[in-house]
C-alpha cells in the first residue's frame, strides 16, 4: 500500500515536472476578458520602452470578451492594454502567464491582473490606488452635490473640503511611497514611485529611491532615463551649489547667476499664464520690499513663450526685481536643468552661490528670510 502510494505520488510529481517544462520561456501570454465590449471590437498590446507608446500588435474580443496576447520580452518591461477608451498598465517579461480581466463599464478602470511576481505586485499596487481613488471621488461627490444646492457658495464649498480632500492625496502619497521603498527590486516599485503627485514635494524620496535602484534594470529604457533626470534632480538639492546660467533679461541684455555672487538670490520660476504664481506674487513683493537692504534679491525667471505678457505680468504685479527668460515654457535649457517639472518653483542660493533652501512660499519665505539676513 505505502509503495503503491509513493509510486503514485512519484506520477504527480513526474506530471508536473513535466508540465512546468512545457511552459514556454521564449514569450509572455496575455490572456483576457474584457466585459461590456462589443464583440469584434480592437484590442490592442503596446510597448512602452520609448518616448511614445508602439502599437505592437492587436486582436479582436470574441463573443464572451476573451482576448489573448503573444509577445517576447526578454527583460522585464511595461506594456499598455487597450479597449474602447480604457487602457489597463501591464508588467511582463518571457514565461510570464498573465490574467487580466476588466469591464470597460468601469469608469474608473479597475482591472485585475495575476498570474506573474510582477503582475501580482501590480495588482497589490492597483488596489492601493483603487481604495482612495474611492475615497476621493467621495469627496468629489459631496463637492458636486453642495455645490447643485448652493452654486453661489462653490468658492466656499471648495475651502471647507480641501482639508479632507488632501488628506485622502496625502495617505494615498503615503501608501504609494511605502510600497515603491518596500519593492524597489521591482518594476512596479519604479512604476509606484512615478505615481507620487506633485513629484516637486517627493523630491527627496525620489532622488534616494533613484539611489536604491541604481543598478537594477540596465536594458529597461523607462529606469534608465529617470535614473538620468534623477543625477540632474540631485545636483539641485539643497547643499548642491546652483548650476551656472545666462539668458536674456527682459530688457534684451545678458543675465547671469554669476551676476549675483556675494548676495542672497531668490531664484524665482514662474510664467504670467501661472495663477498659482500670480497668487503667490504679492508675497515675494512683500518679501522683497521687506529684504532688499539686507544683502537679499531676487531674479524672476519666466517661463513665458509670448514676451508681451511676460512684460505685462511683470508691471501689473510690481514685480521691481530683476527679470530673465528662455521663453521656451519648460523647454529652456535652465528650466530643464533646474529640473522644473511644475510652477512656481524657487531656489534662495547664498553668496557662495549654494542652493540652502527649495520652494519656499509665503509665510514660509518670509520665516526663513528673517532667520537668515538677521
Amino acid at each position: 500500500m505505502y509503495h503503491h502510494m509513493i509510486k503514485k505520488l512519484g506520477y504527480v510529481l513526474l506530471a508536473g515536472m513535466a508540465f512546468t517544462a512545457c511552459k514556454d520561456s521564449s514569450k509572455f501570454v496575455i490572456n483576457g476578458t474584457i466585459k461590456n465590449g462589443a464583440a469584434q471590437s480592437k484590442v490592442y498590446l503596446f510597448g512602452l520602452d520609448k518616448a511614445n507608446p508602439v502599437a505592437l500588435d492587436s486582436t479582436v474580443l470574441s463573443d464572451k470578451g476573451a482576448f489573448k496576447f503573444n509577445h517576447a520580452s526578454p527583460e522585464v518591461n511595461f506594456y499598455k492594454i487597450t479597449a474602447g477608451n480604457n487602457e489597463y498598465m501591464i508588467i511582463a517579461k518571457n514565461g510570464d502567464d498573465i490574467k487580466l480581466d476588466a469591464d470597460l463599464g468601469d469608469k474608473t478602470m479597475h482591472y485585475s491582473i495575476s498570474g506573474a511576481e510582477e503582475a501580482d505586485k501590480l495588482e497589490g499596487l492597483n488596489a492601493i490606488k483603487n481604495k482612495y481613488m474611492s475615497r476621493i471621488a467621495a469627496v468629489q461627490k459631496k463637492f458636486d452635490d453642495m455645490v447643485s444646492k448652493e452654486p453661489a457658495k462653490r468658492e466656499a464649498i471648495m475651502e471647507s473640503l480641501r482639508p479632507e480632500y488632501m488628506k485622502e492625496v496625502e495617505e494615498l502619497n503615503q501608501e504609494i511611497l511605502k510600497f515603491a521603498q518596500a519593492n524597489t527590486s521591482s518594476l512596479a516599485g519604479f512604476y509606484a514611485i512615478n505615481l507620487l503627485s506633485p513629484p516637486s514635494e517627493y523630491e527627496k524620496e525620489l532622488v534616494a529611491f533613484a539611489d536604491q535602484i541604481k543598478g537594477n534594470f540596465k536594458n529597461t529604457p523607462a529606469v534608465q532615463d529617470f535614473l538620468s533626470r534623477m543625477a540632474k534632480l540631485k545636483s539641485v538639492q539643497v547643499g548642491q551649489p546652483a548650476p551656472a546660467f545666462t539668458m536674456n533679461s527682459i530688457d534684451g541684455k545678458k543675465i547671469s547667476l554669476a551676476d549675483f555672487k556675494g548676495k542672497y538670490v531668490l531664484l524665482d520660476f514662474w510664467a504670467s499664464w501661472c495663477r498659482p504664481c500670480r497668487l503667490e506674487n504679492p508675497n515675494v513683493v512683500k518679501a522683497y520690499n521687506t529684504y532688499k537692504d539686507k544683502n537679499f534679491t531676487i531674479l524672476g525667471i519666466s517661463l513665458d513663450k509670448d514676451p508681451v505678457a511676460w512684460k505685462q505680468a511683470v508691471a501689473a504685479d510690481h514685480l521691481t526685481w530683476n527679470h530673465g527668460s528662455e521663453l521656451q515654457d519648460f523647454e529652456g535649457p535652465t528650466v530643464r536643468n533646474y529640473q522644473i517639472e511644475a510652477i512656481p518653483s524657487s531656489f534662495l542660493v547664498d553668496p557662495k552661490g549654494n542652493i540652502i533652501a527649495k520652494n519656499l512660499r509665503g509665510k514660509e519665505l518670509e520665516d526663513f528670510l528673517n532667520k537668515t539676513l538677521r
